[in-house]
């Protein structure tokens, strides 16, 4: 990897992060926010729903969008306002005014996450590098939710949960940085589409027109619903159930983190050897082996610290396979108009993200169970898009 290529992946990594940092760092001071706006579990939660469905529409809207203007345009208006907006959450005086800029700093932070799949696939489609690209890419942003949580942890250690916010302000400043520095136009005048808001809605029909690219889609977003609703369910689950303080918890969510990055630096190794399906399919029944050893363990025994976290680091290490790999098939089925195609996905992973997210608040106001079960239905899900939506000559467009 040359140096620019190298600064190039990396910033595009930390403005993919930049959604994870915004979820998981707050995540440890969620009881405390809870009880700094008098209010519940449930309705914390609703502002981490909040946050995802501004990244779902964002995605949605601005991934066409740089289509049509370019990447570079987008990237700095989102991390210009994702800093202006972490700045109004860090100020709220009240949770519907919190909920309100959540909203719209997921809007901002969608800019990042869209269009920096897209600048890969400019620059990789058509090469042998593309899906060791998109798992650098993934590797690298799964460092987020490792230092998040000790990140968000420490600065609870500080002050109160305004100042993670404080923080992600910052963070959003050396985002812009990083653009202006080592972000050039990967998507050339001559190349781009044109047709305004109706070009936008054109090129997603014409996505969602393609059988399999559709069914890869609703495998990532199931997939990521499961994912969402691990990190808005384990806060309560460690915290509540299981007493951890903020900071233990914060190095529970860290471990399993690094379980899942290494998982994705295993995709990046094998993705040139093995089919990207056959990956997918390994980290999905890795994934929902996990959890439903971790409903059994529940439902039997009555769960326990240490069977809970082991299941759960075996769920999230198989999350870091399918995670990258859907990526992949998704974006080289869309390639023709990159930008679309990372908004399709990444905007029906978030819809059904911020679906999942308060559900087992709702169900069992953190009941390690009803988050498990929600869990293990979300990868059910996953897997009959694959069998049912997809099937065999889907599979075929992508292996050849």
């Amino acid at each position: 990897m040359s140096q620019n290529t190298g600064r190039l992946v990396l910033v595009l990594a930390a403005l993919t992060a930049v959604a994870p940092l915004a979820v998981d760092m707050y995540v440890p001071g969620l009881p405390g926010l809870a009880r700094s706006f008098g209010t519940t579990a449930s309705s914390v939660q609703l502002s981490l729903t909040a946050f995802l469905v501004g990244l779902a529409a964002g995605q949605l809207l601005l991934g066409p969008v740089s289509d049509a203007v370019g990447r570079r345009r987008v990237l700095l208006a989102g991390a210009a306002l994702f800093t202006v907006l972490s700045l109004a959450c860090a100020v709220s005086p009240s949770i519907e005014i919190f909920d309100a800029a959540r909203l719209l700093q997921g809007v901002a932070g969608a800019a990042g996450m869209v269009v920096a799949r897209a600048v890969l696939t400019d620059r990789f489609h058509g090469t042998p590098e593309a899906g060791r690209r998109f798992a650098t890419l993934s590797a690298i942003v799964f460092v987020a939710p490792v230092a998040a949580p000790v990140l968000g942890g420490a600065i609870l250690g500080l002050g109160s949960w305004r100042l993670v916010f404080a923080a992600l302000a910052g963070f959003g400043v050396l985002l812009i940085a990083g653009i202006l520095a080592w972000v050039p136009e990967s998507l050339p005048a001559a190349r781009r589409r044109s047709g305004g808001v109706t070009g936008v809605i054109k090129a997603i029909a014409m996505l969602a027109g393609r059988r399999a690219l559709v069914g890869y889609v609703l495998a990532s977003s199931f997939t990521g619903a499961a994912l969402f609703t691990y990190i808005a369910g384990s806060t309560f689950v460690f915290q509540v159930v299981y007493g951890l303080s903020a900071t233990r918890y914060s190095l529970v969510f860290a471990a399993n983190a690094l379980g899942m990055l290494a998982s994705s630096v295993l995709f990046g190794r094998l993705s040139a050897r093995v089919r990207v399906d056959l990956l997918l399919v390994a980290g999905l029944a890795v994934a929902g082996a996990g959890t439903a050893a971790l409903v059994a363990s529940l439902i039997t025994t009555g769960g326990s610290f240490a069977a809970t976290w082991a299941c759960l680091f075996v769920t999230v290490a198989g999350l870091g396979t399918a995670l990258p790999a859907t990526t992949t098939i998704v974006q080289s089925l869309g390639h023709d108009a990159p930008g679309a195609a990372s908004g399709l996905l990444g905007g029906s992973q978030f819809v059904l993200g911020a679906a999942a997210s308060p559900l087992s608040g709702l169900l069992g106001d953190g009941s390690p169970v009803s988050m498990a079960v929600i869990m293990l239905a979300a990868f059910g899900l996953a897997a009959l898009s694959l069998i049912v939506v997809v099937g065999a000559r889907g599979r075929a467009q992508i292996t050849g």
